[in-house]
């Protein structure tokens, strides 16, 4: 339930973030800013807050390499499903919401990283403290 969860508050700040409808921080801060700007620093301060820990947990955790494996793993399913005719990319709206989804996998990935290797493979990761 833990991995989900990290995904989901992945899934959650990205689309927060952005995302298709109107329903998001940049399209609010754009129409509001000028009669709202204390909120509108105020929430993209934890937004971005939210973002560093999501990142800095990524890289550490599985890296640029990782990064770029869970992407391609994301874009060849994606091509899977586009040749059987399951999903079709001409609609730029599914065309985000899809971008949204692969991002947040990877940075749910990287946050679960050391839960899902310790269940595995079966060894606890721990940080090394130089004293």
């Amino acid at each position: 339930m833990g991995i989900f969860l990290r995904w989901l508050g992945a899934f959650v700040l990205l689309s927060a973030t952005f995302n298709p409808t109107d329903w998001n921080y940049i399209r609010w801060a754009e129409a509001n800013f000028a009669s709202q700007m204390p909120l509108a620093i105020l929430l993209g301060l934890l937004l971005a807050l939210g973002y560093m820990i999501y990142i800095a947990a990524t890289l550490r955790s599985i890296g640029v390499i990782g990064i770029a494996f869970i992407a391609a793993i994301f874009g060849v399913a994606v091509w899977f499903f586009s040749d059987l005719g399951f999903l079709t990319l001409s609609n730029r709206d599914l065309n985000l919401w899809l971008g949204i989804l692969a991002l947040s996998l990877i940075l749910g990935v990287g946050l679960s990283w050391s839960i899902l290797r310790q269940k595995l493979s079966g060894q606890a990761t721990v940080d090394q403290v130089d004293e």
